[in-house]
């Protein structure tokens, strides 16, 4: 059991600490250090949430791995999801190679809320881009863009068709079935340039 699930709206002192347990969880990965689980000191980074974990070096994605439902304390779903995506299955593995120039970055979740559309043109009409995550289940299927991805796909048509497509689904179809939930996130971001690979950050 823990505690009341946390909400995205972190201080800028609860998301810098968050972050920063992310980035200190992938130098323990790299130098092959224990990882420091101590709980920290801000209760909302204690209670429950989920979150998502990107890297980057140089503009060109490392890994993104995240949680959609709040499953465990915050501070510990940043720190795995941090170790997950250093290997993350579409991508080569992160190396200390990558560690001078990574960029961190932990999107905090709100709850997924439902979204009861019958149709593709009722949800385009729906979507706030920049604003909205897209999770789309149908069976055992599913797919989610995070907020984040409006700056790269501005235009509604554009963000869900390629949602549907990486869900395996008809870009321009509809499946049977489908079922829409949006929400928002925080993010919260840790760059480089770093200390020398194998340092663990302080």
């Amino acid at each position: 059991m823990g505690e009341p699930a946390a909400s995205s709206a972190l201080t800028l002192a609860e998301g810098t600490a968050l972050v920063r347990l992310a980035v200190g969880a992938v130098g323990a990965h790299l130098a092959r250090s224990p990882l420091d689980g101590r709980p920290p000191g801000f209760p909302a980074l204690r209670a429950l949430g989920a979150c998502f974990v990107t890297l980057e070096n140089a503009g060109r994605l490392r890994g993104c791995v995240g949680s959609l439902d709040a499953a465990r304390p915050l501070y510990l779903d940043a720190m795995r999801n941090a170790q997950r995506a250093m290997r993350d299955p579409r991508l080569p593995e992160v190396t200390g190679a990558d560690w001078p120039g990574l960029d961190v970055k932990v999107s905090v979740l709100s709850p997924p809320e439902p979204v009861p559309v019958s149709g593709r043109r009722e949800l385009l009409d729906l979507l706030r881009p920049g604003v909205d995550g897209l999770l789309l289940v149908c069976g055992e299927q599913r797919a989610t863009f995070l907020p984040a991805v409006w700056q790269k796909l501005a235009d509604p048509e554009q963000f869900l068709g390629a949602l549907l497509t990486k869900g395996g689904w008809p870009a321009r179809g509809w499946p049977d079935g489908l079922e829409v939930s949006r929400y928002t996130s925080i993010e919260f971001a840790d760059r480089g340039p770093r200390v020398p690979a194998g340092a663990v950050p302080g």
